[in-house]
């Protein structure tokens, strides 16, 4: 009997933020804020992270990303950071993964490091 396809996975945390000069962060609003950008902080999550968000359909088989000059283990180590993060979500078909970009946390992302229009 085989195993059924996984659905799309969603991490629990999501980026959820305003703008950092828009008003101060809550406690809670700085720790999922931090979480983002310390997953994003070491260059291999990064390199990976930008790997899918570049890659044709903003979704990648881990097939496709894994060349960031480490062992497959740590791709899917660092692969697992980033989707605790709430940055990525996965999707088994078969034998691969594939990832996606939580569609929300580029958004986030642009919207918590915009500077407002003087005016």
């Amino acid at each position: 009997m085989s195993k059924p396809e996984e659905k799309w996975t969603v991490p629990p945390a999501r980026p959820c933020c305003p703008a950092l000069t828009e008003r101060e962060l809550t406690a809670e609003e700085a720790e999922v804020t931090a979480a983002m950008f310390k997953a994003l902080g070491d260059p291999v999550r990064l390199r990976l992270f930008s790997k899918v968000a570049s890659h044709p359909d903003r979704e990648a088989c881990v097939c496709d990303i894994a060349d960031v000059g480490v062992s497959q283990p740590t791709v899917s180590h660092h692969l697992k950071k980033l989707k605790e993060a709430g940055l990525l979500v996965s999707e088994r078909r078969g034998t691969w993964v594939y990832y996606r970009v939580e569609p929300s946390v580029l958004a986030a992302m642009g919207r918590l490091l915009t500077v407002p229009a003087t005016v």
